[in-house]
């Protein structure tokens, strides 16, 4: 009866802590909100874990700690404990049933992933470009180039990603899934969002000194808010003012990943109130913030570094991404534009 009585307190006890530990774990891992389809088999996928992390880390402590006080030496007792030489069943039993749980959860997540990935009916294609540091996006059944992410409510959505630099990862915590985005080659990702609402796409995966902030805008909206997006996206580059212009080439092109516009410092100059400035240069000169000297930024970034920033930052590919960009452009459109006049444009509406 005396084997029982501990078994049965141990079982208490492990129930209580098992229990208290769940609960602790869900307020320490509060997760976002679920805001697609997919969201739903993955946090059950963590309750899951969080089950399974109570239970065991419960049972031990509540073993040791059990055994540490009701085992303990008694005062005055000095003979020896019991010599113990092993068990065979348990030493089986501790083997085995750790074994079937990790396949078992195994299993269970390679029927998640399958269910998650699983190609539905009348889904809408969204091209998603990454590079170092911005995010783009093509609707191509509409022909719209956006820099935000808007989806229309319960659509199932599949994206096409591609990075033309280096490794990039997509993710929206309240979407749950996440993809890589590999050089070189196109991924897939399946999303049907179910909640209204806005939402931050981030990079998971470091890209260099700008990672920080390749961010972009997420909304899911109504049908007909998501139609009416598509109206006033449908834009020509040559209908806008070279100030407009070089505003949109500012998000597309990544700029905000290095130079912000509120005067504050990132990876790079602000571009508040930069045009006509005078600027101090590690080689201990000094230079005009002109044309001239932009352009040149631009497409050699590494011959006039401004002092307080370090060489090496700015993508040395620039260039190549404008030509690529005009030439877009152009056969699209049939304009003719300069993409880094139109930059200067939008710098010299950045007042102090």
């Amino acid at each position: 009866m005396g084997k029982f009585k501990h078994a049965i307190a141990v079982a208490v006890l492990t129930l209580v802590a098992a229990t208290g530990l769940y609960f602790l774990f869900n307020w320490m891992f509060d997760l976002p909100t679920a805001a697609s389809t997919q969201a739903g088999p993955i946090d059950t996928l963590f309750q899951s874990h969080f089950i399974m992390m109570a239970i065991l880390f419960a049972f031990i402590m509540v073993m040791m700690l059990y055994s540490v006080a009701v085992f303990r030496r008694r005062p005055g007792d000095t003979e020896d404990g019991p010599h113990v030489h092993g068990h065979t069943g348990l030493e089986i039993a501790w083997t085995v049933i750790p074994t079937l749980v990790v396949i078992g959860f195994g299993v269970y997540g390679t029927v998640i992933l399958g269910e998650i990935t699983q190609e539905q009916t009348n889904e809408m294609t969204v091209s998603v470009v990454g590079e170092q540091w911005a995010w783009s996006f093509e609707y191509p059944a509409d022909d719209i180039r956006s820099n935000r992410l808007v989806l229309p409510i319960n659509q199932p959505v599949v994206l096409e990603l591609e990075s033309k630099d280096v490794l990039h990862s997509f993710w929206v915590p309240e979407f749950r899934v996440k993809q890589d985005l590999v050089p070189g080659t196109v991924k897939t990702l399946r999303i049907t969002p179910t909640q209204l609402g806005s939402y931050r796409l981030r990079c998971a995966e470091i890209c260099g000194s700008g990672h920080a902030g390749m961010l972009a805008e997420v909304e899911v909206v109504s049908q007909a808010d998501f139609e009416q997006f598509l109206i006033d996206s449908a834009f020509r580059y040559s209908d806008l003012s070279s100030e407009e212009r070089g505003q949109q080439f500012y998000t597309e092109l990544g700029c905000a990943g290095c130079h912000t516009l509120d005067g504050t410092t990132g990876v790079g100059p602000t571009w508040q109130g930069i045009y006509g400035r005078e600027e101090a240069l590690t080689d201990g000169t000094t230079v005009v913030v002109n044309d001239d000297y932009i352009r040149h930024s631009i497409v050699a970034p590494n011959d006039q570094i401004v002092a307080g920033f370090n060489p090496n930052i700015m993508p040395q590919d620039y260039e190549q991404r404008i030509n690529d960009l005009q030439a877009e452009i152009l056969a699209s459109e049939g304009a003719e534009l300069d993409v880094i006049a139109d930059l200067i444009a939008f710098m010299q509406t950045l007042d102090q």
